[in-house]
């Protein structure tokens, strides 16, 4: 069998059970582990599977995001570790970006302190945690309101953001693999896209669990990243491959 057919074969057996063992395809392919686990790392670069221990799994499909204070529960200590690492990037006098998220509003609980910063943001929660416990100079990027994730959207945002000129851009997602970033909602891709032209160096700030994960939308591809802060639970694999890509990886 070559090795396009039994690419095929392992995809199809996913799709009858949410995790196969290596060992399972290799008595089931009749071929050896390392051959099973070349096969499982093409498929992985083309974001149509997730190495877990000891086997694989298919990547998950979301169609909506949870909303902020869904998200405000989840991974908290992962997420607190995140922005305490990536706020250590951010030099003095920098102009800085926060996309909405829980994991960026960690990161300006970190600057809070500091006033010798600009904060850019899209994130309304961001804003007025940064107006309440901080003397830094902040702007909000305006735009339609997402009320779920009490953020900024849409081509009003993308709008503003360009007209920026933006020292270091925290990124975040609900869903990304080796290919990029993705988000099922299509007015988030345009904010990502225009944050992506305007900063000088772009970081994606995101905790293991959303790796493998894929939105309807595909917003940047990996390599339009300098810096991935996330915690230590991720892949060593995954980190060898943003390595070769040349990409930084910091894990809290």
């Amino acid at each position: 069998m070559i090795p396009a057919e039994r690419q095929k074969t392992i995809l199809a057996l996913l799709s009858k059970q949410e995790v196969i063992s290596i060992n399972e395809l290799v008595e089931q392919l009749g071929v050896s582990h390392m051959t099973i686990r070349r096969d499982i790392a093409i498929l992985e670069k083309k974001g149509k599977v997730l190495s877990v221990s000891g086997g694989v799994q298919l990547t998950q499909l979301i169609h909506h995001e949870a909303s902020h204070e869904a998200k405000a529960t989840q991974h908290f200590g992962e997420k607190e570790r995140i922005g305490k690492l990536a706020s250590t990037l951010i030099k003095e006098n920098s102009t800085v970006y926060l996309d909405a998220g829980t994991t960026t509003l960690e990161i300006a609980r970190e600057l809070a302190p500091r006033s010798d910063l600009l904060v850019v943001t899209n994130d309304f929660v961001i804003a007025n945690y940064l107006m309440q416990h901080s003397t830094t100079e902040i702007y909000h990027t305006g735009g339609r309101i997402d009320r779920e994730n009490q953020s900024s959207i849409g081509s009003k945002v993308a709008d503003f953001l360009e007209g920026m000129n933006i020292d270091l851009a925290f990124v975040s997602t609900s869903s990304w693999n080796l290919k990029g970033i993705s988000t099922p909602s299509e007015p988030k891709v345009i904010v990502k896209k225009a944050i992506a032209k305007s900063a000088q160096t772009v970081v994606l700030v995101s905790d293991s669990s959303k790796y493998g994960k894929i939105g309807i939308f595909h917003a940047l591809d990996i390599e339009e990243f300098n810096v991935v802060v996330t915690d230590e639970n991720l892949s060593p694999a995954v980190s060898t491959e943003l390595k070769e890509k040349g990409i930084s990886i910091l894990q809290s």
